[in-house]
């Protein structure tokens, strides 16, 4: 048996089963530690949703291991002091962990990678974030797709890269400092009651249960707003109380739908896989040609966007469910996002921003490769020209206007027929339903064939 000891330092990794990082330390030490840091330059960013329910999964994780004979080790600070000073306060052979592939990330862990050669401490990291590393998935050239398509192919015909087997080694049970106080009960999604309901892996493996269970029909419902059709596995992948792995292996493709469900983790690895190639897209558009744009400065406009006020309903409904719940589904962020972008001409990187710091989910590769998408900027990127019409994609995804009605109240005395633009509805039957324009509900703050105009007219001049 082994008799070096050895740091797992979690991150984004919530988890035992399926952890490569951690599978590696128990078998190749006598004992283990689990560190957990709360870095205050990631924590302070969070919004209090997501701070409660990141502290959430974590405490899950301190009493799955205390259920091991151990606890998870927490300590306050920079993980750039934190992490060497407890490997040599420790005295490990090794610090194990899975990587993380943003700017951030990249520093930090350069950081204390020197840090800790400069003690003798060995670094070992894994990729258990991801179904492929970055750098598996190539062209015949040799090169990383900057379209999806040719990506996907080679990614599904790759075989996996093999995971560590875990070992029995002891787990230590130095719990450290105390975590800081939730800012809030765990917040939780639609359909998440009973097991789907726990924090952590417990919760996490319980929800992929209910995600299996309704994907045969993923493809068919993903892009109905007002039902639950989509997996909601997107925090548990974020915080690493899932494996995307274990996501994919569970759901299967048996289906047109369950297929369709997969091919998601292959969108989410191909944007990691890019960001970890191209840091600069969290800041810069990967078309070099429209950092040129003349972006509005419209303060009022952001405002009225941020609180669901803008006058357009499916808009408005996406943008209060954000604000209320921390997470909106994907159809309305597509549209929302291109609202900001094409309709208010606001740059894409005041949204992903504010996206980044609300959301549950916020996962930096993700939001910002979808930002760039919607703003026509990035990778496989639509035309400039397409501009998401709010009216006709309500009308079309949300037909019954069963979820403007959930999250604009004040609309719902209104018919389907009505209820996806007010302003074309006569005073008389706004009346009835209890509704003043200008009172009640804001007017449209934009017209959307000016504003389409106006667009399209920036970027055709930015590429001049």
């Amino acid at each position: 048996m082994a008799t070096t000891s050895g740091l797992v330092w979690f991150r984004r990794d919530l988890r035992l089963d399926d952890n490569p990082a951690w599978s590696a330390a128990t078998s190749e030490h006598g004992e283990v530690t689990a560190l957990f840091v709360v870095d205050p330059a990631l924590f302070d960013r969070a919004s209090s949703r997501r701070a409660s329910r990141l502290l959430g999964d974590v405490a899950a994780l301190d009493e799955s291991l205390s259920e091991h004979g151990g606890r998870l080790l927490v300590r306050v600070g920079d993980p750039r002091v934190v992490v060497p000073q407890e490997a040599k306060r420790l005295n490990v052979a090794a610090v194990h962990l899975n990587h993380d592939v943003t700017p951030y990330a990249a520093e930090r862990d350069g950081f204390v990678q020197s840090a800790l050669e400069s003690l003798g401490v060995e670094w070992v990291p894994e990729w258990g974030t991801l179904v492929h590393e970055p750098g598996k998935i190539r062209t015949n050239a040799g090169s990383l797709s900057q379209v999806f398509t040719p990506f996907f192919r080679v990614w599904e015909r790759t075989p996996w890269t093999p995971w560590p087997t875990s070992g029995d080694a002891k787990i230590a049970n130095d719990c450290g400092d105390a975590l800081p106080v939730s800012t809030g009960s765990y917040p939780l999604l639609d359909g998440e009651t009973g097991e789907a309901a726990l924090p952590g892996e417990r919760g996490a493996l319980a929800r992929l249960g209910l995600a299996a269970g309704r994907a045969d029909s993923y493809d068919e419902d993903r892009n109905t707003p007002s039902i639950l059709g989509t997996s909601q596995l997107s925090i548990d992948l974020r915080f690493g109380t899932v494996s995307p792995r274990r996501a994919a292996q569970v759901i299967g493709e048996s289906t047109a739908g369950r297929a369709a469900l997969v091919r998601q983790l292959a969108w989410r690895d191909w944007y990691a896989h890019l960001l970890a190639a191209t840091p600069t897209l969290v800041e810069q558009p990967m078309k070099s040609q429209y950092a040129a744009i003349e972006w509005r400065k419209d303060d009022e406009g952001f405002e009225a966007w941020k609180n669901g006020q803008t006058g357009y309903p499916f808009v408005d409904a996406g943008m209060r469910q954000l604000r209320e719940t921390g997470w909106m589904h994907n159809r309305v962020r597509m549209v929302t996002a291109s609202f900001l972008v094409k309709n208010l001409l606001i740059d894409w990187r005041r949204g992903e921003k504010y996206f980044r710091h609300v959301l549950l989910d916020a996962d930096v590769s993700q939001n910002v490769g979808n930002w760039q998408w919607v703003a026509g900027t990035g990778p496989d990127a639509s035309p400039y020209n397409r501009v998401f019409n709010p009216v006709l994609q309500s009308q079309r995804f949300d037909a019954s206007g069963d979820y403007i009605r959930r999250w604009v109240p004040e609309l719902a005395g209104l018919d389907s027929s009505a209820i996806h633009e007010p302003w074309t509805v006569g005073p008389l039957e706004l009346a009835a339903a209890g509704i003043e324009l200008g009172t009640d509900y804001p007017d449209p703050i934009v017209d959307l064939a000016f504003s389409r105009g106006r667009v399209l007219d920036a970027y055709a001049a930015a590429k001049r």
